[in-house]
């Protein structure tokens, strides 16, 4: 026999209650519940270990034997005999149809709508693969060969010249409202239906004096607005510029939400915003070289933490789906992929090879080649822009007049289109300020439009649109079958951020137009 000392007094199995506190059928339809949660399972298990054998309630019965779910509706179908014997493949099928009612009602198809209900099948069939594709990150819209650019796109709206040069321009993805801002500080709301004016956000006057602490009551801006972007759900606004206020603004009833300022924003001019695809997580970029993430939920509207990583002024960054978003740090000519789950980064540098070692790596050769008038080449000194393609490749600009196609399977470009725009007596490179790409699609523009590779090695050049000026911001939007497919492309004399080029015959407008396939 094993000796005393090393036998436990404790019991190692549970004891059966032989009291009968109900029906045995409740207990069983109790254990059946539990089985369909293995959270409520795991948890059960462990409270099996921590009470007594011989602990029960008042009443005698096991307090591991009750259904502690709240009372609902479904309490019927859950004492029914089917349901608790509910397969893990009858579930998939439940969880299946009350999605495709979901899709039906958010595609507004009511019952007996149509006559044939293969349209009805039809369009839930391409809403769900679209969801899917989407979902994987991959480009998988191929539309640029649908487009006829032979004949100057139509024109949608085109606002009035203003005093002051626009910044940029955000539509939202309904094709509903336009919202443009300029350095005087001040937000335009237009209505691309109708094409009017419907509201505008006016500056604040500004704080005067050497003590320009930001006042506690925000009511506006207060200088320059630099950057805009919409929530996933087109909820809410949000507006940044050189005054280092973050605001955020209720698109419906056109009133101030929430300011950030101080110690929760930016301690230098925030240069860009993007909300991540299909939520209300905001990422803001600042010329103090940090990345900072709020979550803008109804609930919480609120700051989570801030990115360290750029040595030079943030002055774009562009986000998707994914909990990711890329950044370019204009001199310091790197391209950062932010993973904000893991905390980590991966850095693309960008610009030209020094003189020393196009020498060193054959530069007589090339040499030869500027001579003979074929290949000409400048040292990128800064990346200006950059846009996202899919959730793994992107595109980069800069101050060369290249444009650079990354994938985060390389630190090296994929593709580059190089010196695009070198014009002028005294050949020098053409800034790209601006891209934009129609999301998870094989189509971007710049201040061209540019159709991708299939195979994502390459793009070529596919069609011009007219428009007098610097391009400051690019966006594409997909609306409903109402509209056409728009791209809001703000124009003006001078780049947003205020450097030493002037065009006198720029426009001072935004210009929405119409890409219609053929």
């Amino acid at each position: 026999m094993p000796d005393a000392f090393f036998t436990s007094s404790k019991n190692r199995k549970r004891k059966r209650t032989t009291d009968a506190a109900g029906p045995s059928s409740l207990k069983k339809a109790a254990r059946k519940g539990v089985q369909q949660n293995g959270v409520r399972k795991q948890a059960k298990k462990k409270r099996d270990e921590e009470l007594d054998s011989d602990e029960t309630d008042g009443d005698g019965a096991n307090i591991d034997d009750m259904d502690l779910r709240a009372p609902s509706d479904e309490e019927d179908a859950v004492e029914d005999d089917d349901d608790p014997d509910e397969t893990p493949a009858e579930k998939r099928l439940r969880l299946a149809q009350l999605y495709l009612d979901s899709v039906k009602q958010g595609l507004s198809l009511a019952d007996g709508e149509f006559d044939a209900a293969e349209i009805d099948r039809e369009l839930i069939s391409a809403r769900l693969k679209q969801d899917v594709l989407e979902h994987a990150g991959k480009v998988h819209l191929f539309v640029a060969d649908s487009f006829d650019l032979s004949e100057p796109p139509t024109t949608i709206l085109r606002t009035k010249t203003a005093k002051a040069p626009v910044t940029c321009a955000v539509a939202t993805e309904s094709g509903k409202y336009l919202f443009t801002s300029g350095k005087d500080g001040s937000i335009t709301k237009w209505d691309l239906v109708s094409a009017k004016k419907l509201a505008m956000f006016p500056a604040q006057n500004k704080i005067k004096g050497k003590g320009k602490a930001p006042a506690i009551d925000i009511r506006g801006h207060t200088d320059q607005v630099l950057a805009l972007a919409l929530s996933g759900d087109g909820r809410y606004l949000a507006s940044g510029g050189k005054d280092r206020r973050l605001i955020i603004w209720d698109v419906e009833s056109n009133q101030l939400v929430k300011g950030f300022s101080g110690p929760l924003c930016h301690k230098d001019s925030i240069s860009a915003l993007a909300f991540r695809k299909g939520t209300n997580q905001l990422y803001s970029g600042s010329l103090d070289r940090t990345v900072k993430v709020y979550d803008m939920s109804p609930n919480v509207m609120g700051y989570v933490e801030t990115l360290f990583g750029h040595q030079d002024n943030i002055v774009d960054l562009d986000a998707l789906r994914n909990e990711t978003c890329v950044s370019v740090g204009a001199r310091d000519k790197t391209v950062r992929y932010w993973k904000i789950i893991d905390e980590t980064q991966l850095v693309f540098r960008g610009g030209g090879k020094s003189r020393i070692r196009e020498v060193l790596e054959g530069g007589l050769a090339d040499d030869n080649q500027e001579k003979s008038g074929v290949v000409q080449k400048f040292v990128e000194g800064s990346l200006e822009c950059v846009t996202m393609i899919d959730e793994t490749n992107f595109l980069s600009g800069g101050d060369s007049g290249s444009i650079s196609l990354w994938t985060t399977q390389k630190k090296k470009p994929v593709f580059t289109q190089a010196l695009f725009g070198n014009e002028g007596v005294i050949k020098t490179p053409r800034w790209i300020t601006a891209l934009g790409s129609l999301r998870y699609s094989d189509v971007f523009a710049s201040d061209t439009l540019w159709k991708l590779d299939p195979k994502l090695r390459s793009f070529s050049l596919m069609g011009t649109i007219p428009a007098m000026g610097i391009v400051n911001s690019l966006q594409f939007v997909s609306p409903p079958k109402e509209f056409f497919q728009k791209a809001a492309d703000p124009t003006k004399e001078g780049p947003s951020t205020g450097r030493w080029l002037n065009v006198g015959k720029g426009w001072n407008r935004a210009l929405v137009v119409a890409l219609s396939p053929h």
